[in-house]
């Protein structure tokens, strides 16, 4: 027999209490708990468990594998992942409304399926009739793949247990429900349960699962945070929803690299892979403009290019606005505050708007040097010279640090067709003035910075 009682969530962490408080004691975030219905059991109604004698492993005996990687069929997808789906891992995918999420999971569905692997496609959201249109428009795919349109999670338990996939994709984890939790599909105790339970089938029958995630106003995964931490891997899908390009972020990989991205263009067949994103972000760059300057950051192992453009006029208030789009907004005010102390540039009366052109959103220090540039460019109306690529740290007394893999920058550079690449002297060591094609300048501080890049 089971009774029911009230309880609030924090909606952050998943932290319980008795009572409601306006700020959550294990997170520290503000107006998050919710009330919620639970039901327990009655006391001694429960059936005792069997116990189960359990010999520890030494972990000189325990082997691994690299063939329980599974190619996905998608370069990309598999940079991201680590180099494939690791057999029994949990897979959180999370991102905007129609940003790509299910059309991706699909796509690589249908693409495992042609291959003899045995996949389990569940939606909670749409009907088998919906996902076929979807499906036939990504293309003619062979193999036999298996859909299920079911919420209720008993039901879904019996169907993996019976079919026993290879893989199964969840879409979304706030549709499910389970029976024995009275609050609605969606709340706290809905989805750390649900993930609880999916977690439980990846792990004890070494079922690879697909969790798709709605996200929040802020951009995060909505539900519990613990949600995150109970998955292996978690991805995020960023982008304008109306534009071509998708950018693919791992933010946790227990399996391989964090930070690494895979590139996508959306198109009428569903998603395909950008191979050379660097090319691509730098397509339809302005020539002889001001304000408008090529750098080069690491996005987890690989280099790539991106424009970084500023726009400086004077303002018509009493205080300046500044405006960024793909960087820190405070990353910016503070650049702008070393260009005025160390470089005598008076920006006070001035506007300044900062956009990393191409939609990308970096928060690598590597960045630093080329918002300098831009904003002088544009403050100045002197053009920088197309093929010259920038890219260093700036700190607050104006010196220029040393960033983590500059050769791979200056190889991305010079296989573009770059001239001069503009990066801190700390890196220049080894690499030599001439590399190739390209001429390497190293630099100390803004003022040999101003100098070199002739501004």
């Amino acid at each position: 027999m089971a009774k029911g009682k009230t309880v609030f969530f924090c909606q952050s962490c998943g932290y319980e209490s008795a009572k409601w408080m306006g700020q959550c004691p294990g997170c520290r975030e503000w107006n998050t708990f919710v009330e919620e219905t639970v039901i327990s059991s009655v006391k001694g109604s429960s059936k005792p468990m069997v116990q189960r004698r359990e010999e520890p492993t030494l972990f000189s005996k325990v082997t691994s594998e690299d063939s329980l990687r599974i190619s996905t069929g998608i370069n990309e997808f598999d940079r991201v992942l680590g180099g494939g789906i690791v057999t029994g891992s949990m897979v959180l995918v999370g991102g905007d409304p129609g940003i790509g999420k299910s059309t991706l999971l699909l796509q690589m569905c249908l693409l495992l399926a042609s291959k003899n692997h045995k996949i389990l496609y569940i939606s909670g959201e749409e009907s088998l009739q919906q996902i076929k249109l979807r499906g036939d428009r990504l293309g003619h795919f062979g193999g036999d793949l298996m859909m299920l349109c079911e919420t209720d999670l008993e039901t879904i338990q019996r169907v993996i247990e019976r079919t026993r996939p290879e893989l199964v994709v969840i879409d979304s984890i706030q549709t499910m429900c389970k029976g024995d939790v009275s609050s609605a599909p969606g709340s706290v105790s809905q989805v750390r349960e649900s993930t609880g339970v999916f977690m439980r089938i990846a792990k004890s029958q070494g079922v690879t699962v697909f969790i798709v995630g709605h996200v929040t106003k802020e951009g995060v995964v909505a539900g519990p945070r613990v949600l995150e931490h109970m998955v292996d891997t978690v991805l995020y899908f960023e982008g304008e929803r109306h534009a071509v390009y998708r950018i693919l972020r791992s933010v946790k990989n227990r399996f391989g690299s964090t930070n690494e991205i895979g590139v996508f263009e959306m198109g009428q067949t569903g998603l395909k892979e950008v191979l050379n994103p660097s090319q691509y972000l730098l397509d339809g760059r302005p020539e002889g403009a001001s304000g408008s300057v090529v750098a080069c950051i690491m996005e987890g192992t690989r280099p790539v290019m991106v424009e970084v453009q500023a726009l400086v006029c004077r303002t018509n208030f009493n205080m300046p606005r500044r405006t960024a789009a793909g960087i820190d907004f405070n990353r910016v005010n503070l650049l702008m505050a070393v260009i005025e102390k160390r470089l005598g540039f008076s920006l006070s009366n001035w506007d300044a708007y900062v956009n990393i052109a191409g939609g990308m959103k970096l928060n690598a220090p590597a960045i630093d040097l080329a918002v300098v540039a831009a904003i002088i460019s544009s403050f100045k109306d002197f053009p920088v010279d197309e093929k010259t690529v920038v890219f260093g740290e700036v700190g607050l007394s104006g010196e220029v640090r040393g960033v983590s893999m500059a050769a791979q920058c200056v190889q991305e550079a010079k296989k573009l067709g770059f001239k001069r690449c503009i990066l801190p002297k700390v890196n220049l060591a080894g690499l030599g003035e001439k590399n190739g094609d390209i001429e390497l300048i190293g630099i100390d501080n803004l003022h040999d910075f101003i100098q070199k890049i002739r501004l």
